[in-house]
């Protein structure tokens, strides 16, 4: 596996890192590798990921 930060291209190993997997289990691919929440955070905001998503609906 790359070391490499999804969002900014640093050596994760060297930070604090978060893993993102799609689907509901652990065996699914991963879709992400991120130094922190804060190149997570900035990747979902750049890439528009969170817009139209709800938790609930009115």
């Amino acid at each position: 596996m790359e070391t490499e930060c999804t969002y900014c291209g640093s050596d994760i190993e060297r930070h604090d890192p978060v893993f993102v997997n799609e689907g509901t289990n652990t065996s699914d691919s991963q879709a992400g590798q991120f130094c922190n929440y804060a190149c997570l955070t900035a990747y979902v905001e750049e890439e528009g990921l969170a817009t139209g998503a709800a938790c609930e609906w009115p």
